[in-house]
């Protein structure tokens, strides 16, 4: 496996309207949403990269993008993510706004008619399509995935094509190693109603793929293959609550997305399901795509606030406070994608710091490396931080209690570990996200690798 996971398709924005709907408009049965914030992210290919992004190191996307306003904000929301390899886009980007109240949405407005010209591709994407070690096309029937070059570069190459279809779209090129259509999607590409085994036994023969996952929701996915074919559940610890009405938009650009950064590793394709299934189901229960939004316009708080005066005018503003905590010893990639990744699911991050006491408690004697201060200089100077507190104790949850956190960020390295902060988290309301970690970044191995020249 040399080569990068690419994702080949289209690239919308999304735009989510946050606010709050207590009357009914006089003139009409309607109600009246008073707006607060307004999010953007990229959807459809943009999305699914950007998932993608959180499972493989090297990923490229390849898609259309205009030359308007939209576009550039595209391109500004997946710089540093991921490699674009652009083409052009002929007419005005595709923008998809969702009204939402108190979280639900109320109608969604879209706007734009751009659909990527098929003119030549330049080198690179030619290059990149060629030494793909994964490929995810994420069609959304906007002229990518249908572009006749980037078919016939699909249809000869050697690594697995997972192809996420659209009604609006084309066939997957013959060959492909799975297509993830949903349970409606499959039925209307069948032609006729079916159980979700017979709709992916007729689609894998129609489509002549290795294999075929529908996606059922909450009860999983369904997938045929050469062996035949069986249902694949969620796991227990990954079901969102029957009481709990989730947001699931992107669930299956997640689910498209993991499956293919599994493939890209070497799972077998069962297993990569099994997998996929996970990881979607607990996207949803993060919040989905809009965990994903940045603000339109970027607020940062007035200087000399607190970490928790802060928090009280977030959430007096009706906002969502975000939290994480750690030593942030010597600051690395690794942090920098963590930070990063925690502001973009609130209003405001504030970073709780093991002072240097507590650091020499947990670390050793050695340790910190950089003074409390100094790690709050450091830290308070991205862009991503809000504000920092510093903590004496070993386990920030004293100071939890007082900040109240909505959100409680750790890495992915602590997935199934017994958090003690947890529970405080979630008394208040709130929940705890795990951001998956860079690999290869650890302040101790920095300092193990400094100490041994």
């Amino acid at each position: 496996m040399t080569g990068p996971l690419v994702v080949v398709g289209d690239t919308l924005l999304d735009i989510d309207v946050d606010g709050n709907a207590d009357r009914l408009c006089p003139e009409a049965p309607v109600p009246v949403v008073d707006v607060g914030r307004e999010w953007h992210r990229p959807g459809g290919a943009g999305l699914a990269a950007r998932l993608a992004a959180r499972s493989a190191a090297d990923v490229v996307l390849v898609t259309a993008l205009g030359a308007d306003e939209g576009g550039a904000r595209l391109a500004r929301l997946l710089a540093g993510e991921v490699e674009l390899c652009a083409l052009p886009l002929e007419g005005e980007t595709v923008r998809k706004t969702r009204i939402r109240a108190a979280g639900q949405s109320v109608v969604r407005l879209d706007h734009g008619d751009g659909r990527a010209a098929h003119e030549p591709l330049d080198e690179r994407t030619v290059a990149v399509l060629r030494e793909a070690s994964a490929i995810l096309v994420a069609d959304y029937g906007r002229g990518v995935a249908s572009h006749p070059r980037i078919r016939e570069l699909l249809a000869a190459t050697d690594a697995p094509v997972v192809w996420d279809p659209h009604p609006r779209g084309g066939p997957p090129v013959p060959g492909a190693a799975l297509v993830t259509p949903n349970d409606s999607e499959a039925a209307n590409f069948a032609g006729e109603p079916g159980t979700p085994e017979e709709l992916a036994e007729r689609l894998r023969a129609e489509w002549a793929a290795e294999a075929v996952a529908v996606t059922v929701g909450s009860k999983g996915a369904v997938l045929a293959d050469g062996t035949g074919t069986r249902t694949i559940p969620v796991p227990n610890a990954a079901r969102v609550p029957a009481s709990v009405r989730p947001d699931t938009c992107g669930a299956g650009d997640r689910f498209a997305s993991a499956v293919t950064a599994a493939l890209f590793e070497g799972a077998a394709l069962p297993n990569a399901v099994a997998s996929a299934v996970e990881s979607a189901a607990r996207f949803v229960a993060a919040g989905a795509a809009t965990a994903l939004s940045e603000p339109a316009e970027p607020i940062r708080p007035p200087e000399g606030l607190t970490g928790f005066e802060l928090a009280e005018r977030v959430r007096r503003r009706g906002g969502r406070v975000v939290a994480t905590g750690g030593c942030f010893d010597i600051l690395h990639p690794g942090h920098v994608t963590l930070l990063r990744r925690a502001r973009e699911l609130g209003d405001a991050l504030i970073v709780c710091v093991n002072s240097d006491e507590s650091v020499r408690r947990l670390k050793g004697p050695g340790r910190p490396v950089v003074t409390a201060a100094d790690r709050v200089r450091v830290l308070s100077a991205l862009e991503s931080v809000d504000a920092v507190v510093v903590f004496e104790e070993s386990s920030p949850v004293e100071v939890l209690r007082t900040l109240r956190p909505d959100v409680w960020v750790k890495g992915g390295d602590y997935e199934g570990a017994d958090l003690p902060e947890a529970e405080v988290i979630r008394e208040n309301g709130g929940k705890v996200v795990l951001v998956p970690t860079v690999e290869g970044y650890s302040t101790t191995r920095l300092i193990e690798t400094v100490s041994n020249g």
